[in-house]
């Protein structure tokens, strides 16, 4: 086409053609005298040019197909069989296969006018292409039919989506779960569903979930058809917890508990998974009613526990790390899947470890010995000290008993004292080895904190690693001359130290207690010992029983008032000495009875503390 012509219409074109035509004719051929050349014997131009370009009508609203006759920079002009061309804005036509539109090439158009004031047909493509979108989407919305679209740009509640229109897709409807981060589906081309559809108001929801969800479904049905026990299937992490993680099996989720995920220790999932990744597990559980899978990770290797008798032997050196503290003990890993316990009292032979962060802490490289292997239970117990000599085995040869020692007082307790010897070591002197006759309650009673004290080596015991010591026999034990002093028999003046239910406790001297039993106080029946005597009185006793293994003085005031009464008690001391489970008051009844006789006539006008008399 010539450009001179290019701002002409296509009739005026044709128009100006003609005359041409007509003119040159006219100038060579000579005029027939006797032929009618008026205007009313000849056609008009007008009527012949209307009828040579009126081959196709346009209307406007329709949707024509036309040819792309010329491509300019700003426009296309596009031929749609009319009397005039019409021009389009060549941004309207998108690139095809990475071309642009080319001449020749045939398009559908929208007859927007038919003549604009230039005389030229208004038309466009972007309302043909809309029209058609249009048409397209009403027909997916009404079959429910899939339709594709390129999510273009991030809108309030969703995202923008180009499927020849804009539409709007929500974000309850992008994907199965909730979508956090909408910005990383902008730019990428998915498949949706039409859920809402109004051309007038131009309005047009779409969903990707929906077809997201029935190919779920479909592979749900695959998955639980294929499901058994102890099958291994593939699957991708879902979801992380602090229990564990959700595998997307294909349609259905199964849980792999953190307990599964390895033979070894794992404080969280995170340490072995992460969001995304793909990975074989063994069905350990199917709940095919409920639809419920268990899922095990550490079951795809072999177990390391079955072979553990031969790798860890009891007495094997080894190495292994710190993964894990309690108040008891570490726990060492010594290989893939398997842990032994230090306890506390196996980290050192000397030390007094309150907890084990004394010594180690979590990561720790540390060496150690296998003390005992229970493969059943899953334990092995392991020791640190047990790699360096003990030295309880040199303490006793170096301190055998009778030894004296002397040493500070590191620290007191309610059973005793510990008293610090060598390296570390403290020797204990129990409270029942403070005194040979003195009642201790307290070691603070007889010596304090940082004080420097002697002491006789009573023992040391290996095995439970104890160093005893003792204060008393520093001294001779009195209660091995005690019969010399106090045999039985033998009358002793005696102060009352302590009143009890069953008795009294009297002092024969410093340190040396015996006890004279309620029934033995008088030759009267009393329900109480403070009838007759209370703390601080003397009273004349009589010894009828020693034990100095128990260190048990038994003594009788009763006797000594029936020798003063001239009774016979020789059957009454025989027979109270050979029992132990019944009262002298008891055994001898009939001689209280002989004797509270004898001494009722006398005793009959005595009167009592309140004036009444006894009987």
């Amino acid at each position: 086409m010539n450009t001179s012509n290019t701002n002409k219409s296509k009739a005026q074109v044709e128009r100006e053609r003609v005359m041409a035509v007509l003119d040159a004719a006219d100038s060579e051929v000579p005029k027939n005298p006797h032929e009618d050349y008026s205007a009313e014997g000849v056609e008009s131009f007008d009527t012949i040019f209307e009828s040579s370009v009126s081959g196709s009508a346009a209307t406007v609203g329709e949707v024509v197909v036309g040819k792309v006759v010329s491509v300019q920079e700003d426009f296309v002009l596009v031929d749609i069989n009319y009397k005039s061309e019409g021009l389009i804005p060549i941004s309207e036509f998108r690139l095809v296969d990475g071309k642009t539109i080319e001449v020749g090439s045939e398009v559908e158009v929208y007859v927007d006018k038919i003549e604009n004031e230039n005389g030229m047909v208004v038309l466009s493509k972007d309302k043909a292409d809309m029209l058609k979108a249009w048409n397209d989407i009403s027909r997916a919305a009404e079959n429910e039919e899939v339709i594709e679209g390129t999510v273009i740009a991030k809108v309030k509640g969703g995202l923008s989506v180009d499927i020849g229109v804009k539409a709007f897709l929500p974000g309850s409807q992008i994907d199965l779960r909730p979508v956090r981060n909408m910005d990383i589906y902008i730019g990428k081309t998915y498949k949706f569903k039409v859920i809402k559809f109004n051309k007038r108001r131009g309005n047009i929801v779409l969903s990707r979930r929906a077809i997201l969800e029935a190919e779920r479904e479909s592979l749900r049905s695959q998955t639980l058809d294929s499901m058994a026990e102890g099958s291994v299937v593939k699957g991708m992490v879902k979801n992380i917890t602090d229990y564990g993680a959700f595998i997307d099996l294909g349609g259905m989720d199964g849980l792999l508990h953190i307990t599964d995920m390895s033979w070894g220790r794992v404080k969280h999932p995170s340490e072995m998974l992460n969001v995304g990744d793909e990975l074989e597990v063994k069905v350990l559980k199917f709940d095919n009613a409920k639809e419920r899978v268990s899922l095990g990770l550490k079951q795809m290797t072999d177990d390391p526990w079955e072979k553990i008798a031969q790798d860890y032997p009891a007495g094997k050196k080894l190495e292994g790390k710190i993964v894990n503290l309690a108040d008891y003990g570490a726990f060492v890993e010594l290989g893939e899947g398997i842990e032994g316990l230090i306890h506390v009292s196996e980290m050192s032979w000397i030390k007094r470890i309150k907890h084990p962060s004394d010594i180690v802490t979590v990561g720790d490289e540390v060496k150690v010995v296998v003390l005992e292997l229970d493969a059943e239970n899953r334990r092995i117990s392991l020791g640190m000290k047990q790699l360096e000599p003990n030295p309880w085995v040199t303490l006793k040869d170096t301190y055998p008993p009778g030894t004296i020692i002397e040493g500070e007082v590191k620290s007191l307790t309610d059973f005793g004292a510990f008293v610090g010897i060598s390296d570390g070591i403290d020797g204990l002197i129990h409270i029942s080895d403070f005194s040979w006759t003195k009642r201790v309650n307290h070691p603070s009673e007889v010596i304090e904190k940082g004080a420097q004290v002697k002491a006789v080596v009573l023992g040391v015991d290996i095995e439970n690693e104890r160093f005893s010591l003792g204060i008393k026999q520093l001294d001779g034990d009195p209660w091995t001359s005690i019969e010399d002093k106090y045999s039985i028999g033998t009358q002793h003046e005696v102060k009352v130290v302590k009143t009890a239910d069953f008795g009294v406790f009297v002092e024969l001297e410093s340190h040396i207690e015996g006890l004279i039993h309620i029934s033995e106080l008088s030759v009267k029946r009393i329900d109480k010992a403070e009838e007759v005597v209370k703390e601080g009185d003397s009273i004349k006793a009589e010894v009828i029983t020693i034990d100095k293994d128990a260190r048990k003085i038994s003594l009788s005031a009763k006797i000594v008032t029936l020798r003063e009464q001239k009774v016979d008690v020789a059957d009454y001391i025989k027979k109270a000495t050979s029992t132990s489970t019944t009262s002298l008051g008891d055994v001898f009844g009939d001689a209280f009875k002989t004797a509270d006789a004898a001494a009722k006539p006398a005793e009959a006008a005595k009167p009592t503390d309140d004036g009444s008399s006894e009987s």
